[in-house]
C-alpha cells in the first residue's frame, strides 16, 4: 500500500509539474517570402538550414494560407483570428500616404478592442515580447509586456519603427529578454517578425556574392540572400533556445505574412510592363503566390514531426496557441486547433479576401473589397467583385476585369491556368460555400 501511495504521489506531483509549466511560444513571422522560397519547401538555390531543421523537427503544413495578402491585415487576423472584414483591419492605410500614423489612430482603437492571442497568454500570467512587425501602435497597446516598437507618430511610429532593427541589427533585445523570463521562471512569448526578407534588399555582402551569378537578375540575387539572412537569424533565435535548454517546453509556430516575388530583369519599364509581371501573382494578390505559405508548428516530445497535406490557415494559430497553453480562445472564432486531427480531418474549405492595399473605410470594411476565395480540395475558386473599378490604381490588379476564375492546384499549383470554363458545376458549388461562410460570420 505504501508503495502504491508512493506511486500516486509521484505521478500527481509530475501533473501538477506539467500544469505548472505551460509550454512557452515562439512565433516566428517571416515578411514578404513566396511559399517555395526554401529549402524544405524544394528551393533549388535559396538556402534555409535553419528553417529545414525546425522543418524536420515540425508538424508542417505545406498547404496554409493567410487571410489577406498584405502584411497588416495579416497580421491582425493572425493576431485574434478574425477576418479582415470582422477586425477592420483591411489594408495597410486609412487615406493612402496621407498622415498614415495620425488617421490610422481609430482604426487601431477599434482592433483594440478584440481579443487575441497576446492579450489570452498575458492576462494568463506570461511575458511577451514584440519584435519586428507591429502596425497597431506600440508594444504595450497590442497586450505585450515587453517590446521594442513605440508607436509614437512624432519618432516615426507606423509598421514597426524601433521594431524593424531586430535581426537586421542583431537579436539582443530578444535574447535579454528570454534571459529575463528565464530568470523571473515565467512563461513566455516571443514575437519575431523581422524586416526580412522585406525590402530594402540590403543583405550582407557575403551573401549577395552567394547568390549573384551570370544571367541572374540582381533583383533576384538579392531577394535569395535577403531569404539566407532572415534563415541565419532564426538560426541565432533557435540555438539560443537549445542553449539555455528551452526547447523542449517551447511551441515554435512558424508562418509567413505574405508572398513575394522578384523583378527577374532590370530593365528599365517606361510602360510598366515588367512590373505587371512583377506584381503578378506575388504580393498583395489572391493568388497561390501572394496568399499560400507554409505553417510549422514544433513542440519536442509533444507534436509528431511529419509533413501534412490539409489545409491551415492564419486564423489557426490564436486557437492552437490557446490550447498548447491549456487556455482558452473565444469560441465564435472560426479557426480550429491544429494540434486536433479530429478537427483537421472534417475541415474542407478554406475562405479568404483580397481588399485594396491602402485606403481603408471606417466602418464600412467592403468599400475596398476586391476578392473573395476559397480553396477545397484541390480546387480554388476566385470572386473578383462586380462593383471594382479597374481603372483606379488604388485596386487590386487593374488588369483582371474577369468576375470567375477557377484553378486546380493539384495540376497547377501555382493556379495560372483558369479553368472555370470546363467545370461550371464546381465553380457554382464553391460559389455557394463563399456565399454561405460569408453570411455565417456576419450573422
Amino acid at each position: 500500500m505504501k508503495r502504491i501511495l508512493f506511486i500516486i504521489t509521484i505521478l500527481l506531483g509530475k501533473l501538477a509539474a506539467n500544469q505548472a509549466t505551460p509550454p512557452n511560444i515562439v512565433f516566428i513571422l517571416s515578411d514578404d517570402q513566396a511559399w517555395t522560397d526554401y529549402g524544405f519547401m524544394g528551393h533549388q538555390d535559396i538556402k534555409t538550414p535553419h528553417l529545414d531543421r525546425l522543418a524536420a523537427n515540425s508538424l508542417v503544413f505545406e498547404r496554409g494560407y493567410v487571410a489577406a495578402p498584405l502584411c497588416r491585415p495579416s497580421l491582425a487576423s493572425m493576431a485574434t483570428g478574425l477576418y479582415p472584414f470582422q477586425h477592420g483591419i483591411t489594408g495597410n492605410d486609412v487615406d493612402g500616404r496621407n498622415n498614415r500614423v495620425e488617421l490610422d489612430a481609430p482604426m487601431q482603437a477599434g482592433f483594440h478592442q478584440h481579443p487575441s492571442f497576446i492579450k489570452t497568454l498575458t492576462q494568463n500570467g506570461y511575458l511577451a515580447h514584440q519584435s519586428g512587425k507591429w502596425w497597431e501602435g506600440s508594444y504595450s497597446d497590442g497586450g505585450f509586456t515587453r517590446g521594442m516598437t513605440h508607436g509614437d507618430p512624432e519618432r516615426g511610429g507606423r509598421h514597426g519603427d524601433a521594431g524593424l532593427k531586430i535581426g537586421r541589427e542583431g537579436m539582443e533585445p530578444i535574447t535579454d529578454f528570454i534571459d529575463e523570463a528565464t530568470e523571473a521562471e515565467k512563461p513566455f512569448l516571443l514575437w519575431y517578425a523581422p524586416f526580412l526578407p522585406h525590402t530594402p534588399h540590403n543583405p550582407p555582402e557575403r551573401l549577395l556574392n552567394k547568390y549573384t551569378k551570370p544571367g541572374r537578375a540582381v533583383d533576384v540575387a538579392k531577394y535569395y540572400a535577403m531569404c539566407d539572412w532572415f534563415d541565419e537569424t532564426c538560426g541565432e533565435l533557435l540555438g539560443y533556445l537549445d542553449d539555455k535548454g528551452l526547447t523542449k517546453n517551447t511551441l515554435v509556430v512558424y508562418i509567413c505574412d505574405n508572398g513575394w516575388a522578384a523583378r527577374s530583369t532590370n530593365a528599365d519599364d517606361p510602360d510598366q510592363s515588367l512590373w505587371k509581371g512583377f506584381a503578378l501573382r506575388s504580393k498583395g494578390s489572391p493568388y497561390e503566390n501572394g496568399i499560400r505559405t507554409p505553417i510549422m508548428l514544433s513542440w519536442p516530445g509533444q507534436v509528431k514531426p511529419e509533413r501534412s497535406s490539409q489545409l491551415a490557415h492564419a486564423i489557426d494559430l490564436y486557437p492552437t496557441i490557446a490550447a498548447a497553453a491549456g487556455l482558452e480562445a473565444p469560441k465564435d472564432l472560426a479557426g480550429i486547433n491544429l494540434l486536433d486531427e479530429g478537427a483537421l480531418r472534417k475541415r474542407k474549405t478554406v475562405f479568404g479576401v483580397t481588399h485594396s492595399i491602402h485606403n481603408m473605410t471606417r466602418g464600412d470594411p467592403d468599400d475596398t473589397l476586391q476578392y473573395l476565395w476559397c480553396v477545397e480540395g484541390d480546387w480554388k475558386l476566385l470572386l473578383r467583385l462586380s462593383g471594382v473599378d479597374t481603372t483606379n490604381y488604388k485596386n487590386v490588379h487593374i488588369w483582371d476585369t474577369k468576375l470567375v476564375s477557377l484553378f486546380d492546384l493539384k495540376e497547377d499549383p501555382h493556379g495560372k491556368e483558369d479553368v472555370a470554363d470546363r467545370h461550371p458545376e464546381v465553380v457554382e458549388r464553391l460559389k455557394r460555400r463563399i456565399e454561405d461562410w460569408r453570411r455565417s460570420l456576419r450573422d
